[in-house]
C-alpha cells in the first residue's frame, strides 16, 4: 500500500484546506507581494494559518510562502487573505521609485552582470 504525503495536492485536501473557494477576496496578492506576520498563532487556529505566522515573522515574498508551505500559489493566496481580513499579516507591495534618478546607474548594473558571467 501506497500512502499519500499529507501536503500533497490533493484536491480534496485543498477543497478542505480553502473551505471550498477557489479565489482569494478582493485582495490582489502577486508573487513578490511581502507579507509579515502582526501576530503569533492561537490555539484552535487552522494548521496552514499557523504555519505562515510562523514562516512570515520575518518579510516573506508569496511564491517564497508557497515554496516552504509545499502548496500551489492559488491556495496560499485564499489562505493569505483570510488572515490580512483578520488583521494577523500585514502585505506590501514593493514598489519602484519613481524618480529616475533613484535607480541604480546602468553602468554599475553592467558591472555587475559581468562580474556575475565571470563567476
Amino acid at each position: 500500500m501506497i500512502r499519500r504525503l499529507v501536503d500533497s495536492e490533493d484536491p480534496d485536501r485543498l477543497y478542505t484546506v480553502t473551505g471550498g473557494r477557489s479565489r482569494a477576496g478582493d485582495t490582489a496578492f502577486d508573487l513578490v507581494t511581502l507579507v509579515t506576520s502582526r501576530s503569533e498563532p492561537t490555539p484552535g487556529m487552522q494548521s496552514e494559518h499557523v504555519r505562515i505566522l510562523r514562516v512570515c515573522r520575518a518579510p516573506t515574498a508569496v511564491v517564497e510562502l508557497s515554496a516552504d508551505l509545499k502548496l500551489p500559489v492559488s491556495i496560499v493566496k485564499i489562505l493569505l487573505s483570510d488572515l490580512l481580513e483578520r488583521g494577523r499579516i500585514s502585505a506590501r507591495h514593493p514598489s519602484t521609485p519613481n524618480d529616475p534618478s533613484q535607480l541604480p546607474d546602468p553602468a554599475f548594473l553592467k558591472q555587475v552582470l559581468v562580474g556575475l558571467q565571470k563567476l
